[in-house]
């Protein structure tokens, strides 16, 4: 996919690729912006830390495909 407003993949990072297995990662939303989100479409895992959940997202790729811009952009423009 061609770099756009929709998607940027940036392979001279340093961190690239952040997750394995991908042919197309898109680094647009490279700290996810659904972090907050209660109840996002991702997959994150929650850790118990000193009594408090903490959600944890490294092994998530949700933001990072190219199809879920659009889902991504609709949930933000309703927070």
């Amino acid at each position: 996919m061609e770099n756009s407003y929709r998607f940027f993949e940036n392979r001279k990072c340093e961190y690239f690729p952040c997750h394995d297995g991908m042919e197309e990662l898109n680094c647009m939303f490279c700290y996810c912006p659904l972090y907050r989100v209660e109840n996002c479409p991702g997959n994150p895992n929650y850790l118990d830390v000193n009594g408090k959940s903490i959600k944890e997202c490294s092994d998530c790729t949700f933001p990072h495909q190219p199809e879920n811009y659009d889902v991504i952009i609709q949930i933000l423009s309703k927070t």
